[in-house]
């Protein structure tokens, strides 16, 4: 990234901090050339006291000083009154980076008054720089500003491209959401250990390592191996885990997975049309 270029955040929360963390620490951009902006002056100070970055409360001043405008709100709450400020206030040459999630290109565009958007879906391990983002561009996104965003994403871990952009509201659903389905299956086996008898600290290092290694073993035979196989590696006939994995079966773990991964898919769709909230229920009839 050539060093001048200024990265504006519009929306200062976790992901906006995790990104300029990333930056930061891969010399990616100075903090002189990043700009902070919200409504909460308090956050936005600490993390100009954080990072050396520049604080703001006024999102039209921030964004019409931004290379790359990055809108990092919440969709159901700030997106509409930050689009109503923005509209027609970012300069032509800008690149907007979106990670809101669930919000199409196309309302985005109308919204801004601005064509050349990225939409991506970071997920929370991006917070540690061990993420994947799936992202995609409007048409008038050019290579060189392809390239920038890529580099911006790469700041919370890897990033995969694609062409098409319903793939991103199935990111949200598959990786974005997914590390909360990976930390509740992680709480259940915790409490199963306690459960068990394990102290909680050793029913936690038990699990969290188990987890780690066993991610890092698939990652390492991906794309050799498939994971029905290592699967069986572990299963002997009417062992232990043949007894664990029939049970889950018959409890319908897979199904409630799936089911679990539909309705995240439908909720994005969903915010994406409306942008509000519903009251919660069974979108799975």
């Amino acid at each position: 990234m050539e060093p001048n270029k200024r990265i504006v955040f519009i929306g200062p929360g976790v992901m906006a901090e995790a990104m300029i963390r990333g930056l930061l620490h891969q010399k990616t951009a100075l903090p002189e050339n990043i700009i902070v902006s919200g409504p909460r002056e308090e956050r936005v100070r600490e993390l100009s006291e954080r990072y050396g970055v520049t604080p703001l409360v006024d999102n039209v001043v921030a964004a019409q000083q931004g290379d790359v405008v990055v809108l990092s709100v919440k969709p159901q709450t700030l997106l509409g009154k930050v689009m109503d400020e923005l509209q027609g206030n970012i300069p032509p040459k800008s690149l907007v980076l979106s990670i809101v999630a669930g919000v199409p290109i196309a309302r985005l565009a109308a919204g801004l008054g601005h064509d050349a958007i990225v939409r991506a879906m970071p997920n929370t391990p991006g917070q540690i720089g061990q993420g994947i983002t799936v992202w995609t561009a409007s048409p008038t996104v050019t290579e060189e500003q392809k390239a920038l965003a890529r580099e911006i994403l790469q700041a919370l871990g890897e990033e995969i491209f694609m062409q098409d952009e319903d793939y991103l509201d199935m990111a949200t659903a598959l990786s974005g959401t997914g590390p909360a389905y990976v930390f509740l299956f992680m709480e259940a086996l915790i409490d199963a250990g306690v459960h068990l008898g394990f102290p909680r600290r050793i029913a936690e290092r038990l699990v969290v390592q188990t987890v780690l290694g066993s991610a890092a073993y698939y990652k390492r035979v991906l794309g050799k191996v498939h994971l029905a196989h290592l699967r069986n590696q572990v299963t002997s006939p009417a062992g232990t885990t043949a007894a664990a994995l029939y049970y889950l079966d018959k409890a319908g773990f897979r199904t409630a997975i799936s089911r679990a991964v539909w309705a995240a898919y439908l909720r994005s769709k969903e915010l994406g049309q409306t942008g509000q909230p519903s009251p919660p229920g069974d979108t799975l009839k």
